[in-house]
């Protein structure tokens, strides 16, 4: 399979949805279009800014909007006004649809003119924007204007980025990847000199979309040096109408080899992306600014005329350090016009973020000289600029020290050729050393790493624990000045790097149209045993964000996860020990949080939410390999453990922000994972454990209708609704999956069933079993399925799993009365108390309402929150701890992610039957 879809999805989507005609007739006879809802326009969206300030100083930004089933016809328009009724430009288009052709979900695009007000969107034709993104495809370039700058984009060789024109004016060129590779590592060495250098070359350039507003192109390839390539790259640059900046998203797959114990491999010194910038202004009127902590800037000239010994008056001075052309010098004190020669030209500058916790910038007059400091701090907010009064090139990393060691280099700005370099990972840090971490302790075959699995909770295997196929996405921006701007349109700069303008659609509209099954509703105090479940949900999500900068979840592969268990023995997180280190989304951490920001609309919360679809989605799956579409348990790193599994892969996890931002590397993972069934003619999920032997059959394949299952149909049902490449298979494998599980004797108790590849069935067993495990529906299955029936009209189906929820939490006696034996030993009933108050509105039982409560509150887990758990942190300091802060030992992530689930989405079912 393959990792990156070859084919825009958003023409598949518009070739499809011309074509889509909805039969249902698939031998189904149950799978029936639940009736279509009589076509009406829904009420106007007010749609406003996560955070304050608006656009600001980004190129634009782009949100998805849901609608109710039937409110529009695929083919309908919409248009943008602002508060005073002016109309704002907007590029709209489906990115998603219900099953009878209506539209659920659409994107929508502002640019510059958005400003920072709420916005209404509403079905109308929209404005055009004064200046559109034009796309021109003649020629050996792409050129994408947007109305002030223009970008000539390669479509062969190692420049991705010809030229960045505003007007006629060149600001940047020869913008292209770089990648260090250090073949040979030693302990306490960095190897500082013995490195080689490769750098991009494009294979592929798409263009998926041409304006009026937006306009993206996409670039695929890998890094060369001679004969070899490697580390695939896919890179999308987006362009905004009237804009004069523009966006990148940078994605790196790692196709190295390291292999536990050697020292020679594909260690990585650097990642770049490096940009020339033409220097046409003399030496005193060249500027640098590089970013600092908040909004603090270095604003230094490559010649600096302040501070000297003569003064060449003040009017000068100020105008230097504010970055506007100097007056002639013929005005100046001539005894400084008669001595420039004599002052310094500093031509080379790097900030360098080797931790989370202190960067470092030092500046020299030209190569062969040495380094002098110019500072340092704590955090730097990856941002910098080098040009001159007659123009130059502001650039930003995101995530610049959260995702360290990173670094920006300033080269040769006292030539007619500045060149920038925005170091992804820093050839100043130690290489990459992505080696399994031990040498496997004697833990040769399946007894012995089964017992290694009943101490650290590691479930290891040799050759498992590889890098191998894992990727990271990075967001830079970038801005063509004609001019050096002023230190205040510089912080506007900052902030748009560190934190992207994102509108968004408010929680009580994702709320009224009723998608993702319908599963929660706003915030609500009314009560006091209300107000307590929202004061715990608050507390919980407080704790996990200061425990991130407590314990330094940092780093260029780290950032955004979690840990998965705590000691408190040590006062700390189990980061060391097996599977109870990194969650790579254990019982669906992901999910709750997204819960959690779609009924409140808190930018907090969103942005925990991306930083972890961010990296669950690249560095705990694989995207190429034998396991590509497979995931990696939780464990020491990310990558370590042997259990490669459908369940972290699963697309659930990535379809909210998805929607909610339209972001397409995130649907490049989705679609990646459409024909992720075939995994399983690669990995027996079972092997450990299994005592028959056993041969993959593509005919025959045994998948459980948890875990697997709800990873698989993800992938099948968001492809469907996207109108995907290959959604109408996508979609035959929805109905069937779902028909034959129905089908079984015991439905989904039965646990699992033989799949066929080639039909898309399960094989309907002759003999009723019980198979139910605490972890099945734990990965996303009641999320789903709750779309799922909310969508498809399939009784047996909806029996079957309801069914499931009625019995999870019954006592054994009615499981037995039921299926003929009970359920056997199982846990996590307060997670699984969701279940209870879903059947209990789809049943109207009050019964199970009442049941979903109890078990929500007294559930007989003893690690389930209780009323009575202590909700507070204890102070940890020194010497009890490596730096000051907090704990909460009786917090699992585990816990935490099914409480949160639980809690809210019994609030929004049965909120009106508590206790």
């Amino acid at each position: 399979m393959s990792p990156i879809p070859r084919r825009s999805l958003l023409k598949a989507a518009a070739v499809a949805g011309a074509a889509a005609q909805f039969s249902w007739a698939l031998g189904a006879q149950d799978a029936q279009a639940a009736p279509r809802a009589e076509a009406a326009d829904a009420d106007p969206v007010t749609l406003d800014w996560l955070e304050d300030g608006g656009l600001g100083a980004a190129p634009g930004s782009t949100v998805g909007v849901p609608w109710p089933k039937g409110a529009y016809e695929k083919e309908q328009t919409f248009a943008l006004t602002d508060g005073d009724g002016k109309e704002v430009p907007v590029q709209s288009w489906p990115i998603g649809y219900w099953p009878d052709g209506s539209l659920k979900w659409t994107a929508h695009a502002v640019g510059p003119g958005a400003g920072s007000g709420k916005l209404t969107l509403a079905a109308g034709a929209s404005a055009a924007p004064a200046k559109k993104v034009t796309v021109d495809r003649r020629g050996g370039s792409i050129d994408v204007s947007t109305g002030v700058i223009t970008a000539k984009i390669g479509k062969s060789g190692s420049t991705l980025v010809k030229s960045v024109l505003r007007g006629s004016a060149e600001i940047a060129k020869d913008g292209r990847l770089v990648l260090l590779r250090q073949p040979e590592i030693e302990d306490g060495d960095q190897g500082a000199e013995k490195y080689e250098r490769f750098e991009s070359v494009i294979s592929e350039v798409e263009v998926e979309q041409d304006g009026p507003v937006r306009a993206v192109v996409r670039i695929d390839g890998k890094h060369r040096k001679g004969s070899r390539s490697w580390l695939p790259f896919s890179v999308r640059l987006y362009f905004y109408a009237g804009a004069e900046s523009f966006r990148m998203v940078h994605t790196i797959t790692f196709d190295g080899t390291q292999e536990p114990g050697k020292a020679s491999g594909d260690f990585i010194r650097g990642i770049g992306v490096r940009f020339k910038v033409p220097m046409r202004d003399a030496a005193y009127d060249r500027h640098i600014r590089i970013g600092g902590e908040g909004t603090g800037l270095l604003r230094e000239a490559v010649k600096g005329i302040t501070g000297l010994r003569r003064d060449p008056g003040a009017a000068v001075r100020t105008a230097q350090f504010e970055g506007k052309k100097l007056p002639d010098p013929s005005t100046w004190d001539q005894r400084v016009t008669t001595r420039l020669q004599y002052i310094p030209e500093w031509g080379d500058y790097t900030l360098s973020q080797l931790s989370a916790d202190g960067f470092g910038v030092r500046k020299r007059t030209k190569k062969g000289h040495g380094w002098i400091p110019a500072g340092g701090g704590r955090r730097a907010s990856g941002f910098g600029y080098v040009g001159g009064a007659s123009g130059g090139l502001a650039f930003g990393l995101r995530d610049f020290w959260e995702k360290f060691p990173a670094q920006l280099d300033i080269r040769d700005a006292q030539t007619d050729e500045a060149e920038v370099t925005m170091w992804l990972w820093s050839p100043e840090a130690q290489p990459m050393d992505l080696r399994f971490y031990h040498d496997g302790m004697g833990q040769d075959t399946y007894p012995e790493q089964l017992e290694g699995l009943n101490i650290t909770y590691e479930d290891y295997e040799p050759e498992f624990g590889t890098p191998y196929g894992i990727a990271r996405t990075s967001e830079l921006l970038f801005w063509a000045h004609e001019s050096t701007p002023s230190a205040e349109a510089m912080a506007e700069q900052v902030a748009a790097v560190r934190t992207p303008a994102q509108l968004v659609a408010p929680p009580q509209h994702l709320i009224k149209a009723g998608v993702f099954g319908k599963l929660f509703s706003a915030p609500d105090r009314s009560t006091a045993a209300k107000a307590k479940i929202e004061d715990h949900l608050d507390f919980l999500f407080t704790y996990y964000k200061d425990q991130v900068e407590m314990r330094r979840w940092y780093g260029f592969w780290d950032y955004g996860d979690i840990m998965h268990s705590y000691d408190p023995s040590r006062h700390q997180w189990c980061y060391d020990v097996g599977g109870y280190a990194w969650d790579n989304s254990e019982l669906s951490p992901d999910l709750w949080l997204w819960f959690a920001y779609m009924r409140s609309g808190r930018a907090d919360i969103f942005r925990f939410a991306e930083a972890m679809t961010r990296h669950t989605g690249e560095v705990d799956v694989y995207h190429l390999g034998k396991w590509a579409g497979l995931g990696t348990r939780h464990g020491v790193q990310h990558y370590a453990d042997s259990a490669k599994q459908q369940r972290i892969a699963n697309t659930t996890y990535r379809r909210y922000y998805y929607f909610l931002t339209a972001d397409e590397r995130v649907g490049d993972l989705m679609h990646a994972n459409v024909d992720s069934d075939e995994t399983f003619l690669v990995l027996d999920p079972i092997r450990k454990i299994r005592t028959e032997p056993y041969e993959p059959d593509r005919n025959a394949l045994s998948i459980g209708f948890g875990t697997d299952w709800s990873g698989l149909v993800s992938a099948w049902l968001t492809e469907w609704e996207r109108r995907g490449p290959k959604w109408e298979k996508a979609k035959a494998r929805v109905l069937s999956t779902m028909e034959t599980i129905a089908a079984q004797p015991n439905g989904f108790v039965q646990g699992s069933a033989l799949y066929d590849l080639d039909t898309g069935r399960f094989a309907v067993a002759d003999k009723a079993v019980v198979g139910v495990s605490h972890l099945s529906a734990m990965f996303g299955l009641v999320e789903l399925n709750a779309e799922l029936l909310d969508q498809i009209d399939m009784p047996k189906f909806k029996e079957a799993w309801l069914d499931y929820c009625r019995y999870f939490n019954a006592t054994k006696a009615e499981q037995a009365a039921r299926y003929g034996s009970n359920f056997g030993s199982l846990l996590l009933f307060q997670g699984h108390s969701r279940q209870d108050a879903y059947a209990a509105v789809q049943l109207g039982d009050d019964a199970l309402a009442a049941r979903a409560w109890r078990q929500f509150y007294n559930s007989a887990d003893t690690w389930d929150y209780k009323e009575s758990t202590d909700w507070s942190t204890k102070e940890v300091d020194g010497p009890t701890g490596l730096v000051s802060g907090s704990e909460a030992s009786w917090v699992s992530t585990n816990t935490t992610a099914l409480y949160g689930l639980a809690a809210i989405q019994n609030l929004a079912l049965v909120g009106d039957k508590m206790p």
